[in-house]
């Protein structure tokens, strides 16, 4: 699906931004369209029906109406990563808002550029519990970066200007836009404000050259130097920037899982992901580091384990926009508080090569001798195998979808990432469900690549009626399903820390896919052996519309490695 508008016609441009006399809610079409909005995804309600009434007839908006407002926004979070621009949903208030918190929290979590919009009771009926009313401000704030409640219809196109703004702008992340029904009905003459000048908001902190040259003198004195990159990699657009930091300090990189198309997976310095589940290289570096430099990564819990005996050798080096990101979880020495494109743009022009060449030959004997590595068998399909079979026919090319579990890890493991915005997956809040519709939404966001949905049987179920969208839109995403029938995860969990006490996480009655895909009028394949995997598969790429391949695994396999949580990443489990 594409959008028929051409926001780069001056003179479509200049009709848009006349000054007529028009409702609140053709000011937030035109808003929207004025900011470079070509999808917007939402789902219906009383309280918004003056918007969808501005939608009709209008040929340039496009609106995909998903099946769940949980959809909707799990779309435009999809865009959004995908993308790079802000990803924009539409709801009704009272439930159709409360529909939208976990979706909210998933991009807060992640600093993902959104614009929410929903609709609310008249303003004259805001805290009489009326039919359908929430305080959708209150239950938001703590996970929005900014909220709005419109109640002058004169103040609209300004608080559209500044929601975009800030959502892009700085560290992204959601903002709130609130709009009573009678400021939707209530008309006034537009007027689109060409600048924007928030008072106190400051997103681009001025750099401090003395930072990067600390930064700097403490690379040449390094031994043993690591680079933590996260997703402040991709969000900057800073990939290249990075890549030629690296090339010219020769300091290994690993990735979070949210960075990992942020650095090359096939260069000779990455070395995977770190954390729980990351690779024995990459803990390994970590814990022998004498210096360890995370850009635009924040020390997540996931990624540090125990705290008390993280890095214990290394100083700490953090560049990140976010001046309280830094020294937050991790004591800093050498902050560096920027942009990050910027900050390695200023970096890379005095450089010098770090002193690690004996560092690196170790890293690279650790590389050869602690591979990833599976059981496989030739009569029995393992995940891990349709993981590298889908990276080896892409090429590492494709924009993968996951959604939260085993499966999810087993992409982040196996999956060779060659461009930024190619992985979308919910790191800080873990939202099960996220995989389909943010795979619809980068979809439409990048209508000529490949878009695949890796997903597990469990959260597969969560948004499954977004499959009616791909079939109604003809919205090619290849929709996997690794199906071990059992909550993976938390099987894994069970088994290994709660000694074998599996309590209620049997799948095993679960609906049939194929038939469920079919039902929606999606292509449906299933797959129980290596050759069936690969007979569907190339069917499924074959084929030009959506396609979901359900993998039929052994639910006893594990992710591995894997750090047991208070403990150090020195103390990985290797083998099941």
């Amino acid at each position: 699906m594409e959008s028929k508008m051409n926001l780069f016609n001056e003179e479509y441009r200049e009709k848009l931004l006349q000054s007529d006399y028009i409702n609140g809610s053709e000011i937030l079409l035109r808003s929207l369209l004025l900011e470079g909005v070509d999808c917007v995804f939402g789902y219906p309600g009383g309280a918004v029906l003056y918007i969808y009434d501005a939608m009709h007839g209008n040929k340039d908006f496009n609106h995909v109406l998903t099946r769940h407002e949980q959809g909707a926004i799990h779309a435009a979070d999809g865009y959004a990563r995908a993308t790079g621009k802000p990803g924009v949903c539409l709801a009704t208030s009272g439930p159709g808002a409360t529909n939208l918190v976990t979706g909210i929290a998933t991009a807060y979590m992640d600093s993902v550029p959104m614009i929410i919009i929903t609709g609310n009771v008249a303003t004259s009926a805001i805290g009489s519990d009326a039919f359908q009313e929430a305080d959708t401000i209150g239950i938001t704030m703590p996970i929005t970066k900014h909220s709005y409640q419109v109640r002058d219809v004169e103040d609209l196109p300004r608080i559209i200007r500044e929601a975009f703004y800030i959502a892009s702008t700085g560290r992204k992340g959601p903002v709130l836009i609130d709009i009573p029904k009678d400021v939707s009905s209530n008309k006034t003459n537009f007027k689109y404000p060409e600048e924007i000048e928030i008072r106190g908001y400051q997103p681009n902190p001025q750099l401090d050259m003395r930072q990067v040259e600390n930064l700097l003198k403490a690379i040449e004195e390094a031994k043993r130097p690591v680079i933590i990159a996260g997703a402040g990699v991709v969000h900057s657009g800073a990939h290249e920037e990075l890549l030629e930091f690296v090339n010219k300090t020769q300091i290994p990189v690993t990735t979070t899982l949210l960075g990992l198309d942020g650095f090359p997976s096939g260069h000779p310095l990455s070395m995977g992901m770190p954390g729980m589940h990351g690779t024995y290289t990459a803990n390994t570096a970590i814990q022998n580091s004498d210096l360890l430099i995370s850009i635009g990564a924040r020390f997540d819990d996931r990624v540090t384990m125990k705290l008390d005996g993280f890095a214990p050798n290394a100083k700490i080096a953090h560049l990140d926009i976010d001046r309280s990101e830094i020294g937050k979880n991790i004591k800093t020495e050498f902050p560096c508080l920027g942009d990050i494109k910027a900050v390695l743009a200023l970096a890379n022009g005095t450089v010098k090569p770090a002193q690690s060449d004996e560092w690196i030959n170790q890293i690279m004997k650790n590389k050869q001798k602690f591979p990833l590595k599976y059981q496989d068998d030739d009569q029995v399909l393992k995940p891990q195998y349709v993981i590298e079979m889908i990276n080896e026919t892409t090429g590492g090319e494709a924009i993968i979808t996951t959604d939260v579990g085993q499966h999810q890890m087993w992409a982040a493991q196996f999956y060779k990432f060659n461009h930024p915005r190619s992985i979308i997956t919910s790191g800080g809040l873990g939202t099960m469900g996220f995989g389909l519709p943010s795979a619809i939404g980068a979809q439409i966001g990048n209508p000529n690549r490949l878009v695949i949905s890796i997903n597990g049987d469990g959260g597969m179920q969560m948004c499954a009626q977004e499959l009616a969208i791909c079939a109604i839109h003809n919205i090619p995403v290849k929709v996997v399903i690794i199906n071990n029938q059992v909550l993976g995860m938390v099987r894994q969990w069970q088994e290994i820390v709660y000694e074998e006490r599996y309590s209620h996480i049997d799948l095993s009655g679960s609906v049939d896919f194929v038939q469920l895909a079919k039902a929606y009028g999606v292509k449906g394949l299933q797959a129980k052996t290596k050759e069936e995997a690969r007979c569907v598969w190339k069917e499924a790429l074959e084929t030009q519309g959506p396609v979901l391949i359900d993998f039929v695994v052994p639910k006893e396999e594990v992710v591995l490695p894997m750090v047991l949580q208070g403990t150090t990443l020195s103390e990985m489990k290797m083998e099941g």
